[in-house]
């Protein structure tokens, strides 16, 4: 059911935690019926100088956050914005199809994670 990449973000997730002080939060989903993730980012030189997550989830939403964060490091913020649900899918090696729920957290707590940034910024934070 799962790939060899999949399960190993999952047994090994990256960059798992909280950044204090983050520059960008974003969150999605409902802890209390389903999924829910949570992106940190810090931001330098307009670019994701580090990306951080918390998830409550199954093993394919855990292992999607996972990669997300090494998919996103040290892009820039617009690259960053343009990272979809379709790239991390095919990122972790693809998903049975009654996963690809999962797939969709990810590039939208990171999309959110990026507006918060700019709202803080643009408002001199």
């Amino acid at each position: 059911m799962y790939g060899e990449l999949l399960l190993d973000h999952f047994i090994n997730p990256r960059n798992v935690g909280v950044i204090k002080n983050a520059d960008g939060i974003g969150t999605i989903g409902d802890p209390d019926c389903g999924d829910y993730l949570c992106i940190y980012i810090k931001v330098k030189d307009n670019r994701l100088a580090d990306v951080k997550f918390q998830v409550y989830g199954c093993p394919a939403a855990i292992a999607t956050s996972s990669i997300l964060t090494e998919m996103a490091r040290g892009k820039t913020l617009e690259e960053g914005l343009k990272i979809t649900d379709a790239d991390v899918a095919a990122a972790i090696g693809g998903l049975p199809e009654v996963k690809l729920h999962c797939s969709n957290l990810g590039a939208s707590a990171l999309h959110e994670a990026i507006r918060d940034y700019q709202r803080k910024f643009k408002e001199g934070g």
